[in-house]
């Protein structure tokens, strides 16, 4: 990669971001019942496992940046985690998930592996001390709103409390009303910053609001934008995927079919393969 940059180690020995190779982040956008979880991840592990990916399973068990009150969110705290926790001991995976307020971080943080601060969030400094504090690695996403540079403070909240275990993922700005565009000069200004980066590309899809009172999305444009970033020479991927996601509880309309994980994944790979050689 052209900026070295720390790794991130989530879970000894099952995933290190950073490291050189391309890390994996990919579930539903919300938990559903465990046995629909479990298959999720334990379909995705599978996948990632036979191209030699680490990978970390993602679910929220609330989705509390919603357009509308009426807006699936998930199970909430106490059900979300115990179905989180039951895939974790069942699978061995990492595990990651969101958090949006302070009162939650330290329950959460005694289940899963990985603590992701949500865009519009990255600006809270309280949440932001509050799961450094925890010492569980971070994952940032970039506000909507935010330049790629103005991330560097968002770190710096985490970095501050004695945890240097830090991610910046990018996931769109916004572009006008109801629309996200990427710019992939982003992805290594965010890097240079001195933390490895990763690409949302499901949620960089996106259209907020767009379908009213929720978001809609264009999936279509999934693969052309991931493989985009991955050329720019990134760390990990971050994908939302769903058995059938026109069915979905949340973000169908940006998540990619289970079926196409595998096609996608190794299409991203011959392009790392290739920006590391030329870097």
């Amino acid at each position: 990669m052209s900026t070295p940059v720390p790794p991130v180690i989530v879970a000894e020995g099952l995933f290190t971001i950073g490291n050189g190779q391309l890390a994996l982040i990919a579930g539903p956008c919300v938990v559903e019942d465990l046995a629909f979880t479990r298959s999720v991840a334990e379909q995705a592990a599978e996948i990632a496992a036979s191209l030699d990916m680490p990978y970390c399973f993602k679910a929220s068990y609330d989705k509390a940046n919603r357009s509308a009150l009426e807006s699936q969110r998930g199970p909430g705290r106490e059900e979300g985690l115990a179905i989180l926790a039951a895939v974790k001991e069942s699978t061995g995976l990492p595990i990651l998930t969101d958090v949006h307020e302070t009162a939650q971080v330290r329950a959460v943080a005694e289940v899963v592996d990985y603590l992701q601060i949500p865009a519009f969030l990255c600006r809270q400094t309280d949440l932001l001390v509050a799961v450094g504090e925890t010492g569980k690695p971070v994952n940032i996403k970039k506000g909507q709103f935010a330049a790629p540079e103005d991330m560097a403070g968002a770190a710096g909240k985490v970095t501050a409390t004695g945890n240097s275990q830090v991610t910046l993922t990018e996931r769109g700005t916004t572009f006008g009303y109801h629309n996200l565009v990427v710019d992939m000069r982003g992805l290594p200004i965010m890097r240079s910053l001195g933390h490895p980066v990763i690409f949302d590309a499901t949620h960089s899809v996106q259209l907020p609001s767009g379908l009213g009172g929720c978001s809609g999305g264009q999936r279509e444009f999934v693969p052309p934008l991931l493989r985009a970033a991955v050329a720019t020479g990134l760390d990990g991927l971050f994908l939302e995927v769903h058995p059938d996601p026109d069915r979905a509880p949340c973000d169908g309309p940006n998540m990619l079919p289970l079926t196409e994980l595998r096609r996608v994944l190794e299409t991203a790979l011959r392009i790392h393969e290739a920006v590391k050689e030329s870097l």
